[in-house]
């Protein structure tokens, strides 16, 4: 006697073996299919763009100044006017140098088109000292990112020979307002202490930007730092040095990050130390730059006889 095939119950749905085996395959399509969407839409992790787009950008916080060592001991010191401008301390020059060895070691020396700086004592003491040529050499007539002794450095002038160009910005400055040593001096006092930085950018020779009784909120800093990053995207330079401030960086990183996953998010937003340097790379998806392709190779064969088809 031929066997019956009994019809399965799933359910209160009856399916007969021809079509339990269709829908198991059509399960398995749609699991093949579903981790290929999956696989697809994890692509979104991994941002492919143009490499013109995108620039390196250094960033630096300065090394230790006189302000950092009293406002660590009592935080009410960063009002004192004697911290005005501050200046860099003996321990944080010995930072300057190791940052300037590890420069030269690793070769970002070379590839540094540019030094970006904002226009306080501080700062442009550590992005000379970094970034800048040796001690200045008798009978060169380059001029001197820094000359002898400035801000009590106790040290000989620095050269401008074989280093890149260095340009001061107020964008990139500290929260301003309120603390001293966040004010500047006038552009016409710092020229003869850097005269090889190129100060043109700065409109008003006196410091209009900070106040004595106003400090400038977290979220303008990073709105300023966003600014300045679009700055930068518009620049020709592919690979900048900038020295900058804590405050300034933090407020600045924690303004992007925020399509990335959350560890990378936290690494881009931890506090500088003195004299680190971090180096990330921004992305220009809004068509800021108009720079154009220096590797590409658009492929054609010029015209003439013989010249194969495209579609070979």
């Amino acid at each position: 006697m031929a066997h019956l095939h009994h019809p399965l119950n799933i359910g209160q749905v009856h399916l007969s073996p021809a079509s339990s085996a269709i829908r198991r395959r059509s399960l398995l399509l749609l699991c093949s299919s579903s981790s290929l969407i999956a696989e697809m839409s994890s692509s979104a992790n991994e941002g492919v763009y143009p490499l013109h787009r995108s620039k390196t950008i250094h960033m630096v916080r300065h090394a230790q100044g006189v302000h950092n060592v009293a406002g660590e001991k009592d935080h009410s010191a960063y009002m004192s006017e004697k911290l005005f401008d501050a200046h860099l301390t003996p321990l944080g020059w010995k930072q300057v140098d190791n940052l300037r060895k590890h420069v030269h070691a690793s070769g970002l020396s070379k590839n540094i088109e540019l030094v970006v700086v904002s226009p306080l004592l501080r700062t442009m003491q550590t992005a000379v000292g970094a970034f800048g040529g040796e001690a200045s050499a008798d009978g060169t007539d380059v001029p001197l990112l820094m000359a002898e002794n400035t801000g009590n450095s106790n040290l000989p002038a620095i050269s401008s020979l074989n280093c890149p160009p260095f340009i001061a910005v107020e964008l990139c400055r500290e929260h301003l307002g309120v603390h001293p040593c966040d004010r500047r001096r006038s552009i016409s006092e710092y020229k003869p202490m850097f005269p090889a930085i190129d100060f043109s950018l700065i409109e008003n020779d006196g410091d209009v930007l900070w106040t004595p009784d106003t400090r400038e909120k977290n979220e303008d800093v990073a709105a300023r730092g966003v600014k300045f990053m679009k700055w930068l995207l518009a620049r020709e330079e592919k690979e900048i040095a900038v020295v900058t401030h804590s405050g300034f960086l933090y407020h600045t990183l924690c303004a992007y990050g925020d399509d990335c996953h959350p560890t990378l998010k936290k690494e881009m937003s931890k506090h500088f130390n003195n004299c680190e340097l971090r180096s990330m790379v921004i992305v220009d998806r809004s068509m800021i730059g108009a720079n154009t392709s220096k590797t590409d190779f658009p492929g054609k064969i010029p015209s003439g006889a013989d010249v194969p088809s495209d579609g070979v």
